[in-house]
């Protein structure tokens, strides 16, 4: 099972026709100390590359993009009363959202973790 990622900063991990995404670790990096993650609701549709959901640091808030279309099937809840476990775990337990993909092909535009690397390294 491969992870993907967006120039946004997110990665996805499908399993079946299920994306987890979250934040890469570049970005929760970048971001500093996360203190507030706000989820969108179980049922609602996300668009790639529209806001999904917003993540708060001491430094600034921030837009999570949807890295692919479908609908929200799960959301992470320990974020919401640990909000840190981004920063401990982005690319693990502090995964945002579990979304039933509408379109497999989005995936083909995102980069596998040596392109991110690259990218993200500038």
């Amino acid at each position: 099972m491969s992870v993907k990622f967006s120039k946004d900063h997110e990665w996805v991990k499908m399993e079946g026709g299920i994306a987890t995404i979250g934040i890469t670790n570049h970005a929760q990096e970048q971001l500093g100390d996360v203190v507030f993650v706000e989820l969108p609701k179980v049922g609602n549709k996300v668009s790639k590359g529209g806001n999904a959901a917003v993540v708060e640091s001491v430094k600034a808030a921030s837009e999570v993009y949807a890295p692919v279309s479908g609908e929200v099937v799960a959301v992470n809840s320990a974020l919401e009363a640990d909000p840190a476990l981004v920063n401990r775990a982005a690319e693990g337990d502090g995964w945002f959202m579990k979304v039933k993909v509408a379109n497999p092909g989005d995936l083909d535009e995102l980069m596998d973790k040596a392109a991110y690397d690259a990218f993200a390294a500038g």
